[in-house]
């Protein structure tokens, strides 16, 4: 990210952190109910009209700004040319061939005497079973 992004990232949280604060500040509708129980007098430090006009407004100002920010950081993202992934980073590796045989060494050579002609088909050479030995039965 370049130092002008950062700054406008910073900027954008510190202008949701002002809206969320600014919205817990404020006094709901129902909070005219306390001033019959002493907290009345809570509301004239901004005036005759109370807080609500002050902190309305600033809210909406913020707000105002933070729709803007918002813009500006998705234009500014979508400018970013550079790969944002690890995965964009990672070169290619260029794959070798494949090697037409086994390389030589891995399988013995067979002697041209063994190798039969072509078309003709080798000689089947059977040498009887041998039947295993009978086991002896042991002594009782």
């Amino acid at each position: 990210m370049s130092w002008v992004q950062t700054l406008a990232v910073v900027f954008h949280v510190l202008l949701a952190a002002s809206i969320i604060g600014l919205v817990l500040i404020q006094r709901g509708k129902g909070a005219d109910a306390g001033a019959g129980f002493g907290a009345g007098a809570s509301g004239t430090v901004f005036g005759a009209r109370g807080s609500g006009s002050f902190l309305s407004r600033a809210t909406a100002i913020l707000a105002t700004l933070f729709f803007l920010t918002s813009l500006g950081l998705s234009y500014l993202f979508s400018q970013q040319m550079a790969p944002s992934s690890v995965v964009d980073r990672v070169q290619p590796v260029p794959m070798a061939p494949a090697p037409a045989g086994p390389p030589p060494g891995l399988l013995p050579a067979v002697p041209a005497e063994t190798v039969p002609a072509v078309g003709t088909a080798p000689a089947v050479t059977e040498q009887p079973a041998t039947a295993p030995a009978p086991a002896e039965a042991p002594a009782q």
